[in-house]
């Protein structure tokens, strides 16, 4: 069996560089957690200030919904 990098990188979701306020993202919110539910929305706020976090980044949408990304929507 192989030996656990500490180092490797088991994060959902992007790091808080990839995301700034205006861009779309799916983001899960607190209930929906069990059911992997997204909601997609545009940033009005980040939460979280580290820059990575193992379940996503957490930020407030402009509708006022508060969840971790999982993805950033980029237009194409």
């Amino acid at each position: 069996m192989p030996a656990s990098n500490p180092g490797s990188s088991c994060q959902h979701g992007p790091l808080r560089s990839q995301i700034q306020p205006g861009v779309t993202v799916d983001i899960v919110q607190k209930h929906d957690q069990p059911t992997g539910r997204l909601t997609r929305g545009v940033v009005a706020q980040l939460l979280t200030r580290s820059p990575s976090h193992p379940h996503g980044i957490k930020v407030r949408l402009i509708s006022g919904q508060v969840g971790r990304v999982q993805a950033v929507i980029t237009p194409e």
